[in-house]
């Protein structure tokens, strides 16, 4: 049976009896899918840092060719600028991957899971801590804006 601690309001309110555990596991979900965008930040980042460091091998490649050392300037233009960070991958299909595959899984499958228990609602768990720890007429702990 579910604890009726109630929701700062009623879109982030439990709909009729979902019980606790099933509160507790949408909000574990939700807490995993936070997780996968801040994994999918990191890859845009990453995408980001390497592009940046291979258009940095052009302007190496120039000095060291200036600098008379054509040998190791033709090893860095050849080997490295350009080259694949996994195989036949650069970091955009990398970050396109991730995107269609597991991320858009992910999602559905978290959106599907609070369809199916909790009429849609989002955050219900956060909601009834945040209806729990607030004091009550005291500013800045105010349910909603």
């Amino acid at each position: 049976m579910a604890r009726d601690y109630g929701s700062v309001d009623d879109e982030h309110s439990r709909p009729g009896a979902v019980d606790d555990t099933t509160v507790e596991a949408l909000g574990e979900l939700s807490k995993a899918l936070e997780t996968i965008h801040r994994v999918r930040g990191h890859l845009y980042s990453a995408h980001q840092l390497v592009g940046g460091a291979d258009l940095t091998l052009d302007r190496v490649v120039k000095l060291l060719r200036e600098a008379g050392h054509d040998e190791v300037a033709d090893r860095v233009e050849h080997e490295l600028l350009g080259r694949n960070v996994l195989p036949g991958r650069w970091t955009f299909q990398i970050v396109e991957e991730f995107d269609d595959g597991y991320y858009a899984a992910f999602q559905e499958i978290e959106r599907d899971a609070r369809e199916k228990l909790a009429g849609g609602r989002r955050h219900i768990y956060e909601a009834e801590m945040k209806e729990r720890r607030r004091t009550h007429g005291m500013p800045g702990h105010e349910a909603t804006p």
